[in-house]
């Protein structure tokens, strides 16, 4: 058994995994641990803030469940690239979020709302990098993810163009998708359980039909895709030979389709070949991640609790606090540029 420690209110995880190889674990939050539980009343500077933002979600969440996988992604691209310092959120020509791995990101909306709110309460106090953060939480959770602890404090970031976005292809061989997030401090069980965020929302056939039609230049599908699942594709993604023409969208999970469910489903898809994107289907070439899906495909209890831990700790990357930084007013638009 592996012993994986988590952060206090959580007590210990245990994941039980299958077999003996040896699994490089999260040991805990990513050093130094800057961010504060409960930050607002514990500084008494926006008390409700919190039950605040739960409202918000929830109210978008009754009318429109997709929020929780774009949040879970829009989340992702902003942490994952600079940390999380909600620089995804501002607009503007060149901006991150017009990068091309960002197509087709949302939740800003929901971001904006909620800070209206809070600004409207709490003039200047909390940051749209602790916003996305609680609201990502709040809405997987009404997923049916678990209500993992968010520490907050985190101060938001400036301006970063689109060329430096590096977020990976969703076709990437595993040993490369490790890499990234080695890169990012983080390990295989936080790729492993953070790709299974996949357990919902969609992408688009651009991303896919080169496994469903010229996989590595064969002229034939990807070998690894259960067949059914490449005659369902087909149907709906044809052939890209035409500039221009359209780009639907499918889902990354069809057992879950638009309940948009959180679930362990993703990871008995990924070892019946029935992975939609090519990197999770990857997770079968590397022990480890393998090892992990096996046990997640039997565990929705083990998942749950691992991505606890994966969300926390990528919540933590190179979180701005203290002076640095500052509190947009409006997170669209850095301070500089507010009402401008």
């Amino acid at each position: 058994m592996h012993f994986v420690k988590i952060f206090p209110l959580l007590a210990l995880v245990v994941i039980n995994l299958a077999g003996t190889a040896t699994v490089e674990a999260a040991t805990g939050m990513n050093p130094p641990m800057k961010l504060v539980w409960h930050y607002y009343k514990v500084t008494n500077s926006c008390d409700d803030a919190e039950t605040y933002i739960r409202h918000q979600v929830e109210k978008f969440y009754k009318s429109d469940n997709s929020i929780a996988p774009k949040l879970l992604r829009l989340l992702y691209s902003d942490c994952m690239v600079n940390g999380c310092d909600a620089s995804v959120l501002l607009q503007g020509p060149n901006s991150e979020r017009t990068a091309p791995q960002n197509r087709g990101l949302g939740g800003f909306v929901i971001i904006d709302k909620i800070k209206q709110v809070l600004e409207s309460r709490c003039p200047g106090v909390v940051s749209c990098a602790d916003i996305l953060n609680l609201a990502t939480r709040d809405a997987v959770h009404m997923a049916g993810a678990p209500s993992y602890p968010v520490f907050t404090g985190r101060r938001d970031g400036g301006r970063l163009n689109a060329d430096a976005v590096d977020l990976p292809s969703p076709s990437i061989l595993v040993d490369e998708s490790l890499a990234y997030f080695k890169s990012k401090g983080l390990d295989v069980l936080d790729m492993t359980t953070l790709l299974g965020a996949h357990s919902m929302g969609k992408t688009h056939c651009s991303h896919i039909v080169n496994r469903l039609y010229n996989f590595k230049s064969t002229g034939k599908p990807d070998p690894s895709m259960n067949t059914t699942l490449v005659s369902q594709l087909r149907y709906l993604c044809p052939p890209r030979t035409q500039k221009g023409q359209t780009d639907p969208l499918v889902y990354l999970n069809p057992d879950s389709g638009s309940s948009n469910r959180f679930s362990n489903s993703y990871y008995s898809r990924v070892l019946s070949h029935n992975a939609v994107l090519g990197v999770d289907q990857e997770l079968l070439n590397n022990d480890d991640s393998k090892e992990i899906t096996q046990e997640f495909a039997s565990g929705f209890e083990d998942f749950r609790k691992s991505f606890a831990l994966a969300m926390s700790r990528m919540g933590s990357i190179n979180v701005l606090t203290g002076t640095a930084g500052e509190i947009r007013r409006d997170c669209k638009v850095t301070n500089a540029n507010y009402g401008a």
